[in-house]
This record gives structure tokens, sequence and C-alpha cells, in this order.
């Protein structure tokens, strides 16, 4: 794990979409198709802003959350809304997007079905996490229901999670997945998830759930 850091968050946004881009090229230089996962909520959105209008084959690039709210696409709650609407526009509008959530009463009942089509994108080709300061990342909370079972070595590509502080369920990447990421980035704003990130450092991933996934880790913070 290597930390950068920047004066304010648009310095960033631009550095850190310049390297996603920059990581998608080389990759697409070997293979015919690049995987991109990245996280949900308010700290990614400015990186797609400058992302989306990469120069790069988005056409070759299969894009997916690292973890979805059990909600309807179109739902203000949903990731992959964000992630339509401020990523695959512009140049990356070409990109294809594999949802996780699909109709159905429960997660369960599907995620064979949407690990099928995540499977031959792995490992991903670059990984974008955000945490929380309870040192969370993607939907793998402290003390979670399935956390245990996301955080195994023999982990299934997906893994539900219900925490008690969210109304629907979670549908996550596994954490060797994330891990498993050629290239990761994890971006993180303000003094107290500076020292989350250094706390987690000392616990175990049960405890810190960022910590599965810190190997080889490029770590962006600004204030």
């Amino acid at each position: 794990m290597n930390i950068r850091e920047y004066p304010d968050r648009d310095m960033l946004a631009i550095d850190v979409a310049n390297a996603i881009a920059g990581d998608l090229k080389m990759h697409l230089l070997h293979h015919d198709i690049a995987a991109l996962a990245v996280a949900g909520g308010t700290s990614p959105a400015p990186i797609f802003d400058d992302l989306c209008a990469a120069d790069l084959d988005w056409n070759r690039v299969n894009v997916m959350a690292t973890d979805e709210r059990w909600v309807a696409l179109e739902s203000d709650r949903s990731n992959a809304r964000l992630i339509r609407e401020r990523l695959l526009t512009d140049r990356a509008s070409a990109a294809h997007f594999l949802p996780f959530h699909v109709p159905a009463r429960e997660p369960e009942e599907v995620l064979a079905e949407v690990e099928a089509q995540i499977a031959p994108n792995l490992p991903l080709s670059v990984v974008l996490l955000g945490m929380g300061e309870d040192m969370h990342t993607a939907s793998l909370f402290p003390g979670v229901e399935g956390l245990e079972q996301a955080l195994a070595a023999d982990a299934p590509i997906l893994c539900v999670l219900r925490p008690d502080s969210q109304p629907e369920p979670r549908v996550s990447l596994s954490a060797p997945v994330l891990s498993g990421a050629l290239s990761k980035h994890l971006v993180i704003y303000g003094e107290a998830k500076r020292r989350a990130l250094e706390k987690a450092l000392s616990l175990p991933p049960e405890q810190a759930p960022i910590q599965a996934v810190l190997t080889e880790m490029r770590v962006h913070w600004a204030p």
C-alpha cells in the first residue's frame, strides 16, 4: 500500500481519473476486454466526470459496481444509476455495463445468474474503492451478516450482506475478487478517514474489512 496526498479533491479527481484511464489502456494492449469495478456514493462521482472523457477503447471495457443495494436500477439509492449518469456518458457511453440487480424478490434467487456474467471478467482489470469511517469498503461492513463468507479465501464472486443500519440487502463483490484486481485504487477524504485507515492496518479484516484488500493498493487522500 502506498498513499498519495493531494492539496484538494479536484486535483485528486483529475489524477485518479488519469491513473485509471492509463491502467485500462495498458490492460487493453494485452487483452481483448478490460473490466472496471467502481464504488458508488459521493466520493467517486467527480472522478467519473473526468474519466468518462478519457480517450480509450471504451467499447472493450466492461463496467460494474463493486457493490449494489437491492433496489431498482432507477432508484436514487442505486449505484447503477450513479454510474450510468456520471460515468457511462461522453466517450465512456460506449462501455458495457453489468448490473448486479435484476428483478427478483431476494438477491439469492438470481445470484448465480449475475455471477455468470461477471466470471469471464475476472480478474478485474481495475477497481476503484471507497472506505467509510467504520473501515468498511464496498458493502463489507464490520459485523454484518454475511461478512465471514465474503472474507473467506474461497468466497464466491458475489455475496449478499444485510447491514442492520440499511433498509435493504446489499450485493457485493467478495474480498478475494476485489483484492485480486490487477490495479487497485482507494479514495478517501478528510482526517477522520485517514485515521481510520491507519487504525485498520493493525486490525483483522473482521473488524476492519478494508484490511482485506490493501495489498498493493494505491491510496489517494485529500483533505
